[in-house]
Formats: C-alpha cells, sequence, structure tokens
C-alpha cells in the first residue's frame, strides 16, 4: 500500500510539469469562419460583440470563454469580437505584447501576423474598440451580445450564471452585476439609441448540433477518459484512498494531453451515495464497498462526461450484481434505440417494456427519468453540461450531430450503494456512436480487469 501511494504522489507531481506544456489541438481557421458566418445569418440586423475571457484571478493557465472560442479559437485575455451581420465581417480586437505571447504559451505569428493566423477581416488593437462601437451605433440600431455568464474550464454557463445570481446580484450585502450584464448595462448607457438584444440561444443553436471535427475531439476526450477509468478500476481495492483514485484519474488524463478535467472528479462511496455529486474524496475504501466514479476530461475545449460502477474489491456481491445489471439491462435498451428521426420518449417506451418484461414497475419513482427521457440527462459538448438554445424535452426529434449523455442513474442510498452507467454518445447518420466505447461494462468485464493490478 505504501508503495502505490509513494507511486501516486510521483505521478501527480510530474502532472504538474505535464499540463499545458504540451501543445494543443486547435481547428482550421475556416471552421471558425463558418461558425461566425452562420451567426451572420441569425443577425443581419444588427452586430453582435462577443466578451473573450479576463486574466485568471490567480496563478493559472488562462482559460478562453467556450463562447469566444467557439467563434474565433483564440486564447488571448480580454480579447472582444464583433460578427457584424449587416456587414457580413468579423473584428478582432486585443492587445498583447510578444513578451506577454511567449508567458503564456501563445505562438508569435498570432501577434505578428493576427489576420494570416485567425482568418479575421480585421484585427484592431483593444483601444479601439469604443471607437469602433460608436460609429457602428450609427448604422444599426441592434448590439447583440451573450447575456449569460462565460463558460471556463469546469464550468457551465447556466449553472454559473443562477449561483451568481443567488449569491451576488440578489444577494443584499453585495448587488452587483456578472460581467458579462455589467457589459450590458455599459452598453446601453453609452449608446442609447442602439436596442441591445441577448443571443446567447442563437449561439447555443449553433453549438447544439456539433460538426465531423467536433466530433473527432469529442472522440478524442472520451478515449482519454476511457483510458483513466480502467486506470482507477485497476487500482482500487479496500485501503485505498478515495482522493489517491481522484488524483490518478486526473494524472493519467493528463498524460494522453487533457488540457483539464471537464469538472471536478466525482467518486461516491459507502454513505456518500447519498449525495449525488460527491467530490470531497474522505473515505478510505472499505471491502464490501460499491463505487460511482463520474469523471472526464476537457481535450482542447472539449468535453466528455463518463461514469462507471464497481466494487473495490473486485467482486459483486449478488446485490450488487442483480441491481448492476438491471442498470446494465436499461443502458443496452436505450442505446440499441437511438437513431435519427425518433424521440427520447420513443426510447422511454422501450426502456418500460424492458422493465415490464423482467418484472420490475415502471411506476417505480427511480425509473421515473429513465422512462421520460429514455436515458437522456444533458447535452455534451464545450461543456459537459453544453447550453442549448432550444430543446423539446421528451419530444427532441434527435439529430445526426447530436451529443448528449446516455445516464443510468439507480441510487439506493439507504443501502449504501447506487449505479450509475453513463457514456458520451453522438446521433450519426444511421444510428448512433457510442464515443465512450471501451470501458469493462458487463460484471465478467469489470471482474477481470480489476484483477488486472
Amino acid at each position: 500500500m505504501k508503495k502505490r501511494v509513494f507511486m501516486f504522489v510521483a505521478v501527480m507531481l510530474m502532472s504538474l510539469f505535464i499540463h499545458h506544456s504540451l501543445s494543443a489541438d486547435f481547428f482550421n481557421k475556416s471552421e471558425y469562419a463558418s461558425r461566425r458566418a452562420k451567426l451572420m445569418e441569425q443577425i443581419p440586423d444588427g452586430a453582435a460583440i462577443v466578451l473573450g475571457a479576463a486574466p485568471p484571478t490567480s496563478d493559472r493557465q488562462f482559460h478562453q470563454n467556450n463562447d469566444f472560442f467557439y467563434f474565433s479559437g483564440v486564447e488571448i485575455a480580454n480579447a472582444v469580437l464583433i460578427i457584424d451581420g449587416l456587414h457580413k465581417e468579423s473584428i478582432l480586437f486585443f492587445t498583447i505584447s510578444e513578451r506577454e505571447a511567449q508567458g503564456e504559451g501563445i505562438s508569435l505569428d498570432l501577434v505578428r501576423k493576427p489576420k494570416e493566423v485567425t482568418g479575421f477581416e480585421k484585427v484592431l488593437p483593444i483601444d479601439r474598440l469604443s471607437s469602433y462601437l460608436s460609429r457602428l451605433s450609427m448604422q444599426t440600431s441592434i448590439f447583440y451580445t451573450i447575456f449569460k455568464s462565460g463558460e471556463l474550464d469546469r464550468e457551465n454557463t447556466n449553472e454559473k450564471f443562477r449561483t451568481l445570481q443567488r449569491t451576488m446580484t440578489m444577494n443584499i450585502w453585495d448587488g452587483r452585476l456578472t460581467r458579462e450584464l455589467q457589459f450590458v448595462k455599459q452598453l446601453k448607457e453609452r449608446f442609447p439609441q442602439v436596442a441591445v438584444k441577448d443571443c446567447s440561444r442563437l449561439v447555443w443553436d449553433l453549438r447544439k448540433i456539433k460538426s465531423p471535427i467536433e466530433i473527432e475531439f469529442l472522440r478524442k476526450a472520451a478515449q482519454i477518459g476511457v483510458k483513466a477509468h480502467i486506470e482507477v478500476m485497476k487500482s482500487t481495492s479496500p485501503g485505498t484512498k478515495e482522493n489517491e483514485l481522484a488524483a490518478l484519474f486526473e494524472y493519467a488524463c493528463k498524460r494522453e494531453k487533457a488540457q483539464e478535467l471537464a469538472f471536478y472528479v466525482i467518486l461516491m462511496s459507502g454513505p456518500n451515495h447519498a449525495f449525488g455529486h460527491y467530490h470531497k474524496h474522505d473515505r478510505v475504501l472499505e471491502d464490501g464497498d460499491f463505487i460511482i466514479l463520474d469523471a472526464g476530461p476537457d481535450y482542447s475545449y472539449y468535453n466528455a462526461d463518463i461514469s462507471s460502477t464497481f466494487p473495490a474489491n473486485g467482486k459483486f456481491l449478488p446485490k450488487q450484481k442483480k441491481l448492476y445489471e438491471l442498470a446494465y439491462g436499461i443502458r443496452k435498451t436505450c442505446l440499441d434505440n437511438y437513431r435519427p428521426g425518433i424521440m427520447f420518449k420513443d426510447v422511454g417506451e422501450k426502456v418500460k417494456q424492458f422493465l415490464t418484461r423482467h418484472g420490475y414497475d415502471p411506476k417505480d419513482q427511480k425509473f421515473r427519468g429513465l422512462i421520460r427521457y429514455g436515458g437522456y440527462n444533458h447535452s455534451i459538448g464545450m461543456a459537459t453540461h453544453d447550453p442549448m438554445g432550444t430543446f423539446a424535452g421528451p419530444e427532441e426529434i434527435l439529430r445526426p450531430g447530436f451529443v448528449f449523455a446516455c445516464d443510468i442513474n439507480l441510487p439506493y442510498p439507504d443501502e449504501e450503494m447506487g449505479i450509475r452507467l453513463e457514456d458520451t454518445v453522438v446521433i450519426t447518420e444511421n444510428g448512433y456512436e457510442n464515443l465512450s466505447q471501451g470501458i469493462p461494462r458487463t460484471v465478467d468485464e469489470i471482474e477481470a480487469i480489476m484483477k488486472k493490478k
């Protein structure tokens, strides 16, 4: 045990040097230009102003916000992007010295030849933004911008916005606006003749259906996550500390060129199954514990969300096996029925039939969500809970390029156990692809892999 702990510490020290020293993989500039052109089609009567992320407030690597990066591929702090639907052009504003760029690992070509590198029609210093907006305000009656909070690493915009509203904006002892809403306020005050409208949903509808190259990045993220889940399974035994396993998962992802984790590692065992998203990592595993590992990497701004469930000692108890095989059967039913043109509620009907056929009561509360949504939990993309401008709920018609979590979650907190089998899935022209294929899923596969310490 001491030897294993020493190895965990060693690999984590190594990860500090690996993280972000690796070159990131990004798209061809034509991919970003195509996305900007699609937004222009949605705003022919105005111009969208998209804020880049502010510099980090701590000594850590800068991470661009997802919406800005989606349209630009540019990792520079305090940059601003104008996507002009009226004049059908894009303008990028930023200022950074060559020394600052080198310190952030930014290519000097981006500083010296920004138009050539980014594909933008115009690239201007950030101090030209005010005068540019003043001129633009005399040519259009609408400024669009994103009202919701910018997503950074390990963040989801709607969840972040709600939290800031509750703890900051609506707090009687605080009252500050979010950065984005403060920008909206400034635009309205400086240009009262121009309407300021929220384009969040327009942007999120573009992000909802992924292009082939985005799917390739999501596939890469998912396969990194698969390797990390397997390493954690193989390293688990009674007496192992949860924080060791969480550290191992992060190292295993970053060793494979993940730039970050998609979210903090969720690891539930024993009484902590009652809390759904527990990431304190404060237990030492005991013989008989049943573990849920919910974790995924961020690879070049694209996330995977994967959950696996396994026994700490590598051997399923009879009750664990019975409930696990129920969850596995529901998962298989969902995957077997995903295809273009079908609705989530249609898949849910197949789940209902499966439960009835195997002697379970489909009216049981724990099956309600699985039947209603056919295993669907949330969209996945640049954020783990990727935002969508429009979503029809159970009546959402599946389209090629839609990526989501097939999440079979059956909690049994009173028995200090639960089962969660979660995969990152994309709808294809002919059916679906499980991007996280490769994780041991059957009882036999899990017991076999856990013998390989």
